[in-house]
């Protein structure tokens, strides 16, 4: 009789099992939408309250749509991001024109006409940045947004541009959500930019390479010029062109620091001298500044930039990936 009570349960439970099998497939959409929300997962890298992020830039090596870029932003684990002006600009349309470069022996017909489409090319662009609505901008930043990627900076370098165009630069930032905008440092940047990021309510973000090793070269002049103006530190370029510890600089101006680039070089002293290395192979005291920026509890965005040559078996997105995970292990 147990054998079958045991079969007649058997039968009724494959019955069941079967007219299951006959409804609306209810059971495999819900596996499917908690697989679509395991994959909807937002990333977030803010570890031991320092936010980690990257520049653009990083990914130079591979395809650059405003789509590549988040995609990289999510396979990093990346929750915020400096955007290269080019990235927003693509995809909200602005002209790109068809250019050939002129090579080494190109004649003075070839320059001058390639000299012609340039200006050309320039004032659609110009006449571009100065007409078009910022919907695309808008659209672009809660695409990022919806998938938890902050962009905090857009580096457009408009110092260059006319007054519209620069207004154009901000503007566009703010559509998405950036506190501001990047740029080289220097005197015109400096005195420029500083007017218009105020009127926005924004940062004019300026950005140093290896100027700091030159004789009398100090940052405090660039930010004299406005209350606007903020630093995007470049802590590898620093040390690799002085030797000094970053930390030193990040304690006396961190009210003015908005943001910390992070790689690993050699010091000037180093072999090979001022390299960029893979991380942990260099001599640039990433730990202390990430510890440093932990305890102060600053608000201070530190994005990865990557520079150091990409291994052959590699890709950028796997050694960015690598470098976000570096900083996890020191600030968790």
């Amino acid at each position: 009789m147990k054998n079958q009570f045991s079969r007649r349960k058997f039968l009724g439970l494959s019955a069941a099992a079967a007219a299951f099998t006959m409804l609306p497939f209810d059971g495999v959409n819900a596996s499917e939408s908690v697989q679509k929300k395991k994959k909807a997962k937002k990333p977030n890298s803010k570890f031991g309250g320092v936010q980690i992020g990257a520049i653009t830039y990083s990914w130079r090596s591979m395809p650059g749509s405003a789509e590549d870029t988040l995609k990289y932003c999510l396979e990093c684990g990346i929750s915020s991001i400096e955007l290269m002006g080019n990235v927003p600009e693509s995809y909200a349309g602005l002209p790109q024109g068809n250019i050939p470069r002129l090579s080494k022996d190109a004649t003075e017909e070839q320059k001058t006409a390639y000299q012609k489409a340039s200006a050309q090319l320039a004032d659609e662009q110009k006449k571009w940045r100065t007409t078009v609505p910022m919907t695309k901008f808008e659209e672009l930043g809660k695409m990022y947004n919806n998938a938890g990627v902050k962009i905090h900076i857009v580096k457009f370098s408009p110092e260059n541009w006319s007054d519209e165009e620069i207004e154009y630069a901000f503007k566009a930032a703010k559509a998405m959500g950036a506190r501001g905008v990047s740029t080289e440092i220097g005197d015109k940047s400096a005195q420029k930019l500083g007017p218009f990021a105020a009127k926005y309510g924004m940062y004019n973000i300026l950005h140093q390479h290896g100027q700091p090793g030159e004789p009398g070269w100090n940052f405090d002049k660039f930010l004299d010029y406005h209350p606007a103006n903020m630093l995007n530190f470049d802590a590898g370029h620093y040390f690799g062109a002085t030797g000094l510890h970053p930390n030193g600089l990040i304690e006396r101006l961190h009210k003015r620091i908005f943001s910390v680039h992070m790689k690993d070089k050699t010091g000037p002293k180093g072999n090979p001298v001022n390299t960029n290395m893979v991380w942990g192979k260099g001599e640039t005291p990433v730990s202390d500044i990430l510890l440093l920026l932990k305890k102060q509890k600053w608000p201070i965005y530190v994005d990865i930039e990557l520079e150091y040559p990409v291994p052959q078996d590699s890709d950028a997105v796997k050694e960015v990936k690598k470098c976000v995970e570096f900083c996890r292990n020191i600030l968790q």
